[in-house]
C-alpha cells in the first residue's frame, strides 16, 4: 500500500541480511468459501490467507529467524489446533536468542485445552530452563488446574503422567506430584491471584468428585455413620469463574480435600480449616550473607554514582564499603546488651513534618527510644553524619532552609551519642544501607551465643518475633530490585520490619504521646507447606484478599 515493501514489512519481524533457511509451510490457513452469483452459474472460490504467517514464513526464508517471526508462525500454527508442530517450530530458534514466554504460552494452553499432559508437562519444564521465560503464578495454575481437573492428583487415580519420572519426579500421580509441583513454584512465585486461587478450586473439586463416582464407596467414617472417605471430598461446592471464594472456618474432617479461603490468626497463625500453625520463614544464614554482601556492593556503586553526578572526586575507590564494614565491625566487637530495634532515624525525625514549622525533629527520635525501652527493647539509631551537627541544610517541600538545632535537640543528640545509642552514617553514605545490615547482624559479643528472637506470650510485654526489628515507614521502593530477588526480599521485610504511627511533634509538643507499631509477621506471607498428621497443607497468599487470609489446599491421602 503506497510507498511500503515487502522490505518494510520485513522489519517490522526483525529481518536482517543474510540467507535463509528452512522448509516452505505449504499448509496455509485459508478460510475457503464458496459463493454463487446465479443458479445456473458455477460456484466461485474464495480464498483469505493468513497474511501475517505468510509474511513470517516468507521472511524465515530470506532471512535468519526471528524472536517475533517465529511467534508469529507459533500462533498460526496453535489456531489451527497444531500444538506439537508449533512447539516443533520453537528449535529453529538462533543459537544467539531465546524464545520468551509469549512464544510458549500458546502451546502450553494449547496443550492443557487438548488434555495432552504429558507434552505439557515436558514443555513447562522447557519453559523453566529458559534463561529469557519468567513464568507467571498463572502459568503454573494453569499446569496444576489441568492436571487436577483429570483426576492426577487423586491418590487413586489410575491416570499418570509418563513423563513425570524422567523429568526427575518420584511419583507420577497422586498427592505427592501435587506437592513436588507446588514445592517447585514456592521457589518461584509470591503469591497468586484470586482468579487462580477460584481456577485452582474448581478443578481439585471436579478432579476428585470424577474420582469419587468411579470408586467403590466402601469406607466407613471413624464416627460410624456410614459416611465414607471418597464422598467427603465432594463437600466443596462449585463457584462461578467470576464469584469470589467465601472465607470458611469450618474445620476439615479426615482425609477430607481442602481448598478454602481462611483467615490465618494474626497474633496465633493458627489455619482454623487445618489446625496448622503458619512458620515465619527466616532468612537462612547463608542469605544474610548474601544480603550482607549485596549491601557492601551497593555502597560502593551509590557513592560512586553520587561522585560522578556531582563532578566530585572521591574519598577512596572502597571508602563507602569499607566504612560500611566498619559498622559491621563496630556492632560485632561492641560490649554490652545487644540490640534488638534498629531506628532508622532520619525516617523518624521526619515523620508527619510536612508543613510549614515542620523540621528534622530530635524530640520525635528521643520519643520512639523512649517508647522502645518502655517495652524492655535495646534501641540503636541510625542518623546521617550531617544531621548530626549543631546546623545544617534542610530541604522540604520543594524548599531548601537552614535548620539550627535548639539547646534542648542539642542536649538529645549529646545523651544518644555518648550513652551509645546513635551511630553516625559518614557523609555520602546512604543510611538505608547501614540499618538494613544491622537488622542481621551478628553482634558476636554482645550477643554472646544469645538467642534475641522473643517467643510468643512472653511477660516482658514485648511483641513476639525476630530480633533486631527495624524501625521504619520507608518502603524502600529504591531497594528491593537490587537487594535481593523478591521471595528474599519479601522474607527479610516479613522478619524485621515494624512500622509505626504517631501524632507529629510541633517542635518538643505532640497532642498524644502513644506510638502505634504495627510488628513484624507473625506467619510468613509466602507459599507456605506444612506437614500434618492427614499429610502436607499448603498455604498459599493471595494478593487481591486480606493480608492474613491464605487459600488452603490440602490433597486426601
Amino acid at each position: 500500500r503506497g510507498n511500503t515493501t515487502v522490505d518494510d514489512l520485513m522489519s517490522i519481524l526483525g529481518g536482517g541480511g543474510g540467507s535463509g533457511s528452512g522448509q516452505i509451510d505449504t499448509n496455509f490457513d485459508t478460510n475457503t468459501t464458496t459463493t454463487s452469483t446465479t443458479t445456473n452459474s458455477p460456484p466461485k472460490r474464495t480464498t483469505s490467507l493468513d497474511f501475517p504467517s505468510e509474511l513470517a514464513i516468507f521472511h524465515d526464508l530470506l532471512y535468519e529467524a526471528t524472536e517475533k517471526s517465529i511467534n508469529v508462525r507459533v500462533k498460526h500454527l496453535v489456531a489451527r489446533g497444531d500444538a506439537s508442530g508449533a512447539e516443533t517450530l520453537l528449535d529453529s530458534f538462533p543459537s544467539d536468542d531465546d524464545a520468551k514466554l509469549r512464544t510458549y504460552l500458546p502451546i502450553l494452553k494449547l496443550y492443557c485445552e487438548q488434555e495432552d499432559v504429558d507434552a505439557a508437562f515436558t514443555l513447562f519444564h522447557r519453559m523453566r530452563d529458559e534463561p529469557k521465560v519468567r513464568l507467571e503464578p498463572e502459568n503454573y495454575v494453569l499446569l496444576l488446574s489441568t492436571l487436577a481437573e483429570g483426576g492426577y492428583f487423586s491418590s487413586s487415580s489410575k491416570r499418570i503422567v509418563s513423563t513425570a519420572h524422567k523429568l526427575g519426579y518420584e511419583k507420577s500421580s497422586g498427592p505427592e506430584l501435587f506437592h513436588d509441583l507446588v514445592s517447585i513454584m514456592s521457589e518461584d512465585v509470591l503469591e497468586i491471584s484470586s482468579a487462580s486461587a477460584r481456577r485452582l478450586y474448581n478443578a481439585l473439586l471436579h478432579g476428585f468428585q470424577d474420582g469419587d463416582n468411579n470408586n467403590n464407596n466402601t469406607d466407613t467414617d471413624d464416627d460410624g455413620t456410614g459416611n465414607n472417605s471418597s464422598s467427603r471430598r465432594s463437600r466443596l461446592e462449585p463457584i462461578h469463574s467470576l464469584a469470589d471464594i467465601k472465607p470458611s472456618t469450618k474445620p476439615a474432617r479426615p482425609n477430607e480435600l481442602v481448598a478454602s479461603r481462611v483467615a490465618v490468626g494474626r497474633s496465633t497463625g493458627v489455619c482454623p480449616c487445618t489446625g496448622v500453625k503458619l512458620r515465619l520463614i527466616k532468612l537462612e544464614r547463608g542469605q544474610q550473607e548474601l544480603l550482607q554482601n549485596r549491601l557492601l556492593e551497593l555502597s560502593h556503586s551509590t557513592f560512586e554514582d553520587f561522585n560522578n553526578n556531582n563532578n566530585r572526586r572521591g574519598r577512596g575507590v572502597n571508602y563507602a564499603e569499607k566504612e560500611l564494614d566498619s559498622f559491621v565491625g563496630w556492632l560485632d566487637k561492641r560490649e554490652g546488651k545487644a540490640f534488638t530495634a534498629i531506628v532508622d532515624g532520619a525516617n523518624v525525625a521526619y515523620y508527619m513534618q510536612n508543613f510549614e514549622q515542620g523540621c528534622f525533629n530530635y524530640h520525635q527520635i528521643q520519643f520512639m527510644i523512649d517508647a522502645l525501652e518502655k517495652m524492655n527493647e535495646k534501641p540503636l539509631v541510625v542518623v546521617p553524619y550531617k544531621y548530626c551537627s549543631p546546623s545544617f541544610q534542610l530541604t522540604m517541600a520543594g524548599t531548601s532552609r537552614r535548620q539550627m538545632l535548639s539547646r534542648g535537640e542539642q542536649g538529645i543528640l549529646s545523651s544518644l551519642l555518648k550513652s551509645g545509642k546513635l551511630y553516625r552514617v559518614p557523609a555520602k553514605c546512604l543510611d538505608d544501607y547501614y540499618w538494613m545490615l544491622a537488622s542481621i547482624s551478628s553482634q558476636t559479643k554482645s550477643r554472646a551465643g544469645q538467642d534475641l528472637d522473643v517467643p510468643p506470650n512472653n511477660t516482658s510485654s514485648r511483641w513476639p518475633g525476630t530480633r533486631p526489628v527495624v524501625i521504619t515507614n520507608d518502603q524502600m521502593r529504591d531497594h528491593q530490585l537490587g537487594i535481593l530477588e523478591p521471595r528474599l526480599f519479601r522474607r527479610w521485610t516479613s522478619c524485621y520490619i515494624v512500622n509505626y504511627n504517631f501524632t507529629a511533634f510541633v517542635g518538643d509538643q505532640t497532642v498524644e504521646r502513644e506510638i502505634v507499631f504495627s510488628t513484624a509477621d507473625f506467619f510468613s506471607r509466602e507459599i507456605q507447606c506444612n506437614e500434618t498428621e492427614e499429610g502436607k497443607v499448603w498455604h498459599f497468599p493471595v494478593k487481591d484478599w486480606a493480608l492474613d487470609d491464605r487459600f488452603c489446599v490440602r490433597i486426601p491421602s
